[in-house]
């Protein structure tokens, strides 16, 4: 197999995952940078050891033709994706980017409009599905562990150090990020799909900023983010922050927090499979539980990440996983009870492997691709619409919007 040749756009802190792998990648060539901030650009440089060719914004078509790219990695402010995407596979690359794939309906639109009219590729980097027990979880429901599925109960916990680390970006504005239903639910949005094989159908979302934000009452010294003791960060951020003025620490309990921190969501799944759904921002410890319903039992994964917060920067986490079965008339079975590996519970490095052609395609078809990025965005997106209406909003007719069938 032929090396491809890989350009990254966007060189914030999530960038050094894909940098590192493409490095040490026997068949990818880390081939070019593209940022706003050349700082960032020599930073990463600098971690590597290397001198990839930086380019900023204005050239990235011309650099794509100059240094002979195959594929772009986005790693840019979500609102900014689809337009690098578009560029990008009208250039004849294929894309990998961070999800969400997009942050609208008008980016989707893009999005689907030239993917279909250049016939190159898009993967979205859920790198969830490629979670060792998150994958078992996939084997058993296909096998038939508990009958049809009924219901799923999903309920998501950020600490008071990860939830804040939104409040303190760019994702604090709904027009950046397009809230957490977008940004971070879509990880988990995907993996119902993924979990159930079938798309939503029906969305009704409740929400509100209860916790961050200058109108809640709430504020506390413990969430001011120091910089100086964050080495990557401050190199990145801080010490960057004068070529374009972006602040990553700003105070969480400011004005300007358009997006919400607690929110419920109810989907029905094309099936007849209802998802109930809680993710809030605001918690002491962080972890998440996801239960199945089904005709012939019940299948249930408790994952926690941290027992408690300890100030603004996370608590290094390995996560503990228990995993069970009970059926109907049975006693529970212990699927799994232990630790999880690192980077994302040890589904970061299958991913990379396989976006990078360093790894077979996996058997339960972990690859995401533009039609897992459109579903998981679609939860999203009409569970926004929800809260703007406060009515149940039907998936089909963003799908009319976007000009796909249905």
């Amino acid at each position: 197999m032929a090396v491809r040749r890989h350009a990254i756009v966007g060189l914030g802190s999530r960038a050094e995952l894909f940098a590192r792998a493409l490095a040490a990648s026997p068949r990818a060539e880390l081939a070019a940078f593209c940022d706003r901030n050349e700082t960032r650009m020599r930073v990463h440089n600098g971690w590597l050891g290397t001198e990839i060719p930086a380019y900023r914004p204005e050239d990235f078509t011309a650099m794509l033709a100059k240094e002979r790219i195959d594929v772009v990695v986005v790693c840019t402010p979500d609102h900014t994706h689809a337009g690098y995407v578009v560029a990008a596979l009208e250039a004849g690359c294929d894309v990998v980017t961070e999800k969400p794939m997009t942050t609208d309906v008008e980016g989707a639109r893009a999005i689907l409009a030239a993917r279909r009219e250049t016939g190159r590729s898009v993967r979205v980097a859920f790198n969830y599905r490629y979670n060792p027990v998150h994958r078992r979880v996939r084997e058993l429901l296909d096998g038939g562990a508990i009958g049809e599925i009924g219901s799923v109960e999903f309920s998501w916990l950020l600490d008071t150090a990860h939830g804040a680390d939104y409040f303190r970006r760019w994702h604090r504005e709904k027009a950046n990020s397009g809230g957490l239903l977008v940004h971070k639910s879509g990880h988990h949005f995907d993996l119902v799909n993924w979990w159930l094989g079938r798309g939503p159908e029906t969305v009704f979302a409740l929400g509100r900023l209860f916790f961050y934000g200058d109108k809640t009452g709430h504020r506390s010294d413990r969430f001011a983010l120091d910089l100086d003791a964050a080495p990557k960060l401050r190199a990145l951020y801080r010490d960057a922050a004068r070529e374009d003025g972006y602040v990553r620490n700003q105070d969480v309990f400011a004005p300007g927090v358009t997006i919400e921190d607690d929110l419920s969501v109810l989907v029905r799944h094309h099936g007849g499979a209802v998802l109930n759904y809680h993710l809030h921002a605001y918690s002491p410890r962080e972890g998440y539980r996801v239960a199945f319903s089904g005709s012939e039992g019940r299948l249930e994964l408790d994952v926690r990440e941290n027992e408690y917060a300890s100030g603004a920067e996370p608590v290094p986490k390995r996560a503990r996983a228990r995993l069970t079965v009970q059926r109907h008339w049975e006693p529970p079975g212990t699927v799994f009870d232990g630790l999880l590996g690192e980077g994302h519970g040890g589904g970061d490095e299958r991913m990379l492997a396989e976006l990078l052609g360093d790894a077979e395609p996996d058997a339960l078809g972990c690859a995401a691709g533009h039609d897992a990025g459109l579903q998981a965005l679609l939860t999203g997106l009409a569970a926004n619409r929800s809260l703007e209406t406060g009515q149940a909003v039907a998936v089909e007719e963003l799908l009319e919007e976007i000009g796909e069938p249905a």
